[in-house]
């Protein structure tokens, strides 16, 4: 069984998602965030070097980086399901949506959280960061317009995947882009979301101010 290290309010809510929407047994550990720092605990030190969340652990393998699990865990247990065939035409854009979400969009939206959070001092990064994360939610918003999900009309991990940066940006950033507005109401319905939700507990992306996790 597979076995998901997981932080609240963080990455790791995803990976418990993934596992309700595939219907996939799995087993929690949990890890929580000291209530002053938010940072994640030494106890994710003890399961892999760089203490960050999510971590899992199916039999020998121990796999960090949630874009790597969620890679992962669709290929080998998903059984074709959410995740268009190799041969498709979506399948590389399936592939570029996946790894956006970490490579590319989430940077300036952390980056505009630790600015913001730190006021004057970071004007001149605020400025630089907002502007690019306007840039990605242009973008996002303008494909969204095209279909109901990131890879045409069907969900994916890819979507699971792109949740966390939108969510983690908060309201302000995103009610003015009713695409996106309405793609996180629509995923955030979704049965299997709940059930993760229920699962993992409080997730409130507005206490992200960690250093590892």
């Amino acid at each position: 069984m597979i076995e998901v290290h997981h932080l609240n309010n963080s990455r790791s809510q995803r990976v418990l998602w993934l596992l309700e929407e595939l219907q996939i047994p799995y087993k929690i550990i949990f890890h929580q965030r000291d209530a002053k720092t938010m940072l994640a605990p030494d106890t994710l030190l003890q399961v892999h070097p760089l203490g960050k969340s999510p971590v899992i652990v199916d039999g020998d393998l121990v796999l960090p980086e949630s874009g790597a699990i969620v890679e992962f865990i669709t290929e080998r247990y998903g059984k074709g399901r959410l995740m268009p065939k190799r041969e498709s035409a979506d399948y590389a854009r399936y592939l570029y949506w996946l790894h956006y979400s970490e490579g590319s969009i989430m940077f300036p939206v952390i980056l505009t959280y630790y600015a913001v959070r730190f006021g004057a001092a970071m004007d001149p990064v605020r400025e630089r960061a907002q502007g690019q994360r306007k840039l990605h939610f242009d973008f996002v918003e303008s494909e969204l317009a095209k279909s109901q999900y990131l890879v045409g009309n069907a969900f994916s991990a890819a979507d699971v995947e792109m949740s966390f940066p939108l969510e983690m940006a908060g309201q302000d950033a995103v009610g003015s882009y009713p695409n996106i507005s309405n793609y996180l109401a629509r995923i955030q319905a979704r049965p299997a979301y709940k059930a993760a939700l229920e699962k993992g507990g409080v997730y409130d992306m507005g206490v992200i101010t960690n250093r590892r996790g």
